[in-house]
């Protein structure tokens, strides 16, 4: 039987996704490798994301040839796709000329719709969402993604610009919490949500399904506080709006960054941004009247490789 190798890369605003996968003809792909860097993209220099700094791109180039390397094992080259920090940034064409000439790997950014999308039908797959109506929430570094699709037909699918590192930017620069910070930082995500004319809060729904870092951190915490052992397993598992309030009490109750560290469960490397991440994700539960959200750990990265057999497939 024909087998052949899949590597993609997700260039995130918080990190470096890589994926390897292998593609049997006629049956689902494997995931062989995963592996990520976190490497915080134009958080260091500019206001609210603007710019990519040196240090920034040195690391972004030093880690996507250690990728190259390992795609290379598996006689396969990588496919890049850069979201939101590349997308927005000042200096993008600079650091897409950089990485080209370094790492001889052409980076594809691409729009909020097409990313949301490529997270969709990550999802889709890793849940089989096809006879639901579904709400998809992935929240990144930069951006959050919101799609409603009923039964694989897409209702709306946007990108809002509230993010774990840039809200944490914005609302907590130096990581410490307040009272203030934190209901400064409410009211921004309930405006920027509220105010986007293309979301129906009213819309009602089968499932609402959670993605990536912010989420699979937030439900890999809560499963330790019930559990009190890690899993490295998070598909298909639930969390509800209660268990959500808790957990977040528990994280904001930590003021700074090194009570943080304590916390049973929580991923050492988010404890810094998780705040503002949490609080993009109650918002978007009160907002949206979820009472229970189910995680899928496929999300852009898988979809870039799905996308990339049907295209083969054709």
């Amino acid at each position: 039987m024909q087998s052949k190798y899949f590597a993609a890369v997700d260039i995130g605003t918080n990190s470096f996704h890589l994926i390897i996968v292998e593609a049997n003809v006629g049956e689902p792909f494997q995931i062989v490798e995963r592996k990520r860097e976190v490497i915080r993209l134009a958080s260091h220099k500019g206001n609210d994301l603007s710019f990519i700094s040196d240090e920034e791109v040195k690391k972004a180039i030093e880690t996507l040839n250690e990728f190259k390397t390992i795609a290379s094992n598996y006689n396969t080259e990588l496919i890049a796709i850069a979201t939101s920090a590349v997308r927005e940034v000042k200096n993008q064409n600079e650091f897409l000329n950089s990485v080209f000439e370094e790492t001889g790997i052409k980076v594809e950014v691409i729009d909020g719709r097409r990313e949301a999308e490529l997270i969709y039908m990550g999802a889709m797959k890793a849940l089989s969402l096809n006879n639901n109506k579904a709400l998809c929430i992935d929240i990144g570094g930069g951006s959050t993604e919101f799609i409603l699709c009923d039964h694989g037909e897409p209702i709306f699918s946007e990108r809002i610009k509230i993010g774990a590192v840039r809200l944490s930017k914005k609302f907590f620069p130096d990581y410490v919490i307040t009272d203030s910070s934190i209901k400064n930082c409410l009211d921004y995500i309930e405006e920027r949500i509220s105010s986007n004319a293309n979301i129906n809060l009213q819309e009602g729904f089968d499932i609402a399904v959670g993605t990536s870092g912010t989420i699979l951190s937030t439900a890999a915490m809560i499963y330790y506080s019930k559990h009190e052992k890690f899993t490295e397993f998070l598909n298909g598992i639930s969390f509800t709006f209660d268990e959500l309030k808790n957990i977040t009490g528990q994280v904001l109750n930590c003021k700074t960054l090194s009570e943080r560290l304590f916390i049973p469960g929580i991923e050492i490397k988010r404890a810094d941004i998780i705040p503002a991440g949490m609080l993009i994700l109650n918002k978007v539960f009160q907002l949206f009247n979820i009472t229970e959200m189910i995680i899928s750990e496929y999300a852009l990265r898988e979809g870039i490789i799905i996308d990339t057999l049907d295209k083969i497939k054709r």
